[in-house]
């Protein structure tokens, strides 16, 4: 089967880019408004939308630590976030009235003696370019840690609350914890550049809704009962993508990310109806997305084609690296896009208001994060 998108290393981090600003379109309406809004523990999961350092300790080169990457950050420091600030994972914890997000897994990790005290402050387990599938990423970025293997740390943390609570306690801390999730954008991107695959679209979507279902499955096994889940943005529309089509979004890229979301949103109801106390806020960052494109001056933006940071025509030819060129924006806050995959820290802020407090059913459905937060 022939390539849906012949790019340059356009599988990235795809999840990741639009994922979040996507979603920021929405949050204009809503505002910050976190005075109410019960403070959960936040257990991450997903690609680089979320990463905010897994990868700095892989063998891989989907990395962000290095400059123009988080120039805005505290003392513009590049931390592991594909973002000039804060991202989305960031974003959605500052609205629960954290910081930022809690910290790499790999980081809590590396201090045992420090971690069973540390574990009740959330985790975040994303990895950049990681998928659904094990094998997504591996050929493009090396090592990445995929969602199987993330739900295998969650197991290590989820013994580790255990030994310090007691199975009792452990059970309802875990059943009131977020679970956020952002992942699938590697997935799609991989089968339109795998030239081999004798499998159709649908055949391909239908293999990633049973693997997705399985590891959510095993998360809820683990005790978590309240899910947050992104669905996949108009990936053909990423500065990676636009900047090889003449500048236009790519359909064939976008139909997939359409289907994955209808197809999201059917598992989740029937995990609802299988799964005792299973709870969950699905993000249509697609359709979050499409009216950011359409109506960017709504929400502050002004630039939603080029990426604030990068190489080449539209900022879309090369990713954000200092050392290698990559021009920088002026404005960041005009930006949609930070990067040729990944939302500027204003787009994320805004989506992540959205996913919080936002009230149309069209963009986050059944109900918002902070609504899943009381329930």
């Amino acid at each position: 089967m022939a390539p849906l998108f012949e790019g340059k290393k356009c599988s990235i981090f795809t999840n990741l880019f639009f994922l979040l600003f996507s979603i920021s379109m929405l949050v204009v309406a809503y505002g910050n408004n976190n005075n109410n809004v019960k403070k959960p523990t936040l257990f991450i999961f997903g690609d680089s939308t979320f990463d905010v350092g897994t990868n700095n300790f892989l063998k891989s080169i989907a990395k962000a630590n290095i400059l123009y990457n988080g120039i805005d950050f505290l003392h513009s420091i590049p931390t592991g976030r594909f973002s000039n600030g804060y991202n989305t994972a960031d974003q959605i914890a500052r609205q629960f009235g954290y910081m930022e997000s809690p910290p790499p897994f790999l980081v809590l990790a590396k201090h045992p003696y420090s971690f069973k005290r540390n574990i009740l402050g959330g985790a975040n387990f994303a990895s950049a370019g990681s998928g659904i599938l094990r094998e997504t990423g591996k050929k493009q970025w090396g090592e990445v840690t995929f969602l199987e293997e993330q739900v295998q740390q969650f197991k290590f943390v989820r013994e580790k609350i255990n030994e310090k609570l007691g199975e009792e306690k452990a059970c309802r801390f875990v059943s009131n914890a977020l679970f956020l999730i952002s992942i699938g954008s590697n997935d799609l991107f991989d089968f339109a550049r795998n030239e081999t695959s004798i499998r159709n679209p649908q055949q391909y979507l239908a293999s990633l809704q049973a693997t997705y279902f399985i590891h959510i499955k095993n998360i809820y096994l683990l005790g978590a009962r309240k899910f947050g889940i992104l669905s996949i943005p108009p990936i053909g529309c990423c500065p990676a993508v636009t900047s090889q089509n003449k500048g236009n979004c790519l359909k064939p890229l976008n139909d997939l990310a359409t289907a994955f979301y209808s197809a999201t949103n059917t598992l989740l109801q029937q995990l609802s109806s299988e799964l005792l106390g299973f709870k969950y806020s699905l993000g249509n960052t697609f359709l979050m997305t499409k009216t950011l494109l359409d109506t960017p001056s709504t929400f502050g933006l002004k630039e939603t084609k080029s990426a604030c940071c990068g190489i080449g025509y539209l900022n879309g030819q090369g990713p954000c690296n200092k050392t290698a060129g990559a021009n920088l924006c002026f404005d960041r806050k005009d930006h949609l896009f930070w990067d040729w995959f990944h939302p500027s820290e204003r787009a994320s802020q805004l989506a992540a208001q959205t996913l919080v407090h936002g009230k149309s059913k069209d963009f986050v459905t059944p109900i918002n994060l902070s609504q899943l937060a009381r329930a």
